[in-house]
């Protein structure tokens, strides 16, 4: 039987970052995985360019049940942190928009980044290795029943990501060995993901499929409200775009969303305007406004003609279509589900963790990091940070000095 002084289960992000900074700091580490294949989010993120940290990461980019819990990772290990990694290994990147950062090249380069931290931790990797049973022994440490045989650790860590894209090889192996081991479990549900409607209730809106356009959407109330300024973009079954991945990870089933599509506009003021001084008639008047499309499809909606001089338009009429446009009113009745969703949010409830080093409080030398925990962060490169930020906290509670201490017999 082979022993370890740390085994990380996962090789995604977190995990990868994880075994190799535990490696570089004198301790013997396994890494294992089910699939053939490291890091396929990473791989595929981005549109093939991993966005793979936001310079504004901060605690209110991200959600929990236990909100607090992130401040103590994320402070001791932040996005500079992380950028000076990159430019450690050479790779060249750049910001895209509100703080995302995008390898200039291709996503695989930080792939290889991590895969070269391990090496230079002389980090044994496994895969495709499979793990049957978990035991935590009477002595302390673990066993393991795996693809590559039985194993043994003073520390294990479980960074097997979550239920996102199962096509990758998304799996809920960590989140039934926690359970099993004794934590409770956030209901996990897919974040970051398009929204759909009941068949019925779309179709006036189906036609806009492919439309894009910037807005505001909000829902929930209070410390659960979520707001954005982002795109939209219709689909033939609901709404995407950045604007609704974002309120995803907010929505709640049964909550209505409300949608500004002429944010930054005082729109009943324009058109009152335009009724006093164009010779236009409303169609036009509204797509100097809105795209040609969406001014078409609201005035469809509401009954009124697009073909109607301005001047003879009634005012209860334009205030009314500036109100529909601007806080319009509709509830999802799901989402496109685990096919698409981004990331997952909930997982292992934190309160069971400690903030400082991920491990469990009910079953010592037993750690969880990046999305399997109960932290969900914002598009953008949020995620990505926080499974940098997480796997730090955990590999430095490992310090050198220590390594003999752990050591397994």
């Amino acid at each position: 039987m082979q022993s370890f002084d740390l085994i990380v289960v996962g090789a995604g992000a977190a995990g990868l970052f994880c075994a190799g900074m535990a490696g570089q700091r004198g301790l013997r580490v396994a890494l294992l995985d089910h699939a053939p294949r490291v890091a396929e989010k990473i791989r595929i993120s981005g549109g093939g360019r991993c966005n793979f940290t936001n310079r504004e990461a901060a605690p209110a980019n991200f959600l929990s049940e236990n909100p607090n819990f992130c401040r103590s990772a994320l402070a001791r290990y932040g996005a500079q942190d992380f950028i000076a990694l990159v430019k450690q290994h050479g790779i060249a990147f750049h910001e895209k928009h509100k703080g995302q950062l995008f390898c200039d090249e291709s996503s695989e380069q930080i792939i290889q980044m991590l895969l070269k931290e391990c090496e230079a931790g002389g980090v044994q990797r496994w895969q495709p290795c499979t793990v049957a049973a978990v035991r935590p022994l009477p002595e302390g440490g673990f066993e393991l029943d795996t693809g590559a045989g039985p194993l043994r650790c003073t520390r294990l860590v479980i960074a097997t990501g979550g239920l996102s894209i199962p096509k990758i090889g998304a799996s809920d192996w960590g989140l039934r060995l926690a359970e099993r081991l004794g934590h409770r479990i956030v209901t996990p549900r897919p974040a970051l993901v398009p929204l759909t409607f009941a068949p019925a209730d779309w179709a006036p809106f189906a036609e806009l499929a492919g439309l894009s356009l910037p807005v505001y959407v909000s829902t929930g109330s209070g410390k659960q409200r979520g707001r954005f300024h982002e795109d939209l973009l219709f689909t033939h079954r609901g709404l995407s775009g950045p604007a609704i991945l974002q309120i995803s990870s907010y929505w709640q089933e049964g909550q209505a969303l409300s949608l500004d599509l002429a944010p930054e506009q005082a729109l009943a003021e324009a058109l009152l305007a335009a009724k006093n001084g164009s010779r236009k008639q409303l169609g036009n008047e509204l797509t100097e406004l809105l795209p040609s499309r969406l001014a078409q499809a609201w005035l469809s909606r509401l009954a009124l003609p697009g073909n109607r001089p301005m001047a003879d338009c009634k005012d209860k009429d334009l205030q009314r279509l500036a109100e529909q446009l601007q806080a319009w009113q509709l509830t999802p009745d799901g989402s496109e589900g685990w096919r698409k969703a981004e990331v997952m949010r909930g997982g292992v409830d934190t309160r069971e963790l400690s903030s400082q080093t991920l491990e469990s409080k009910k079953v010592p030398g037993l750690h969880f990091i990046g999305e399997v925990v109960d932290v969900t962060g914002w598009l953008g490169g949020y995620n990505f940070q926080w499974a940098w930020s997480s796997a730090a906290a955990c590999a430095r509670a490992l310090e050198p000095s220590g390594a003999q201490d752990l050591a397994c017999s």
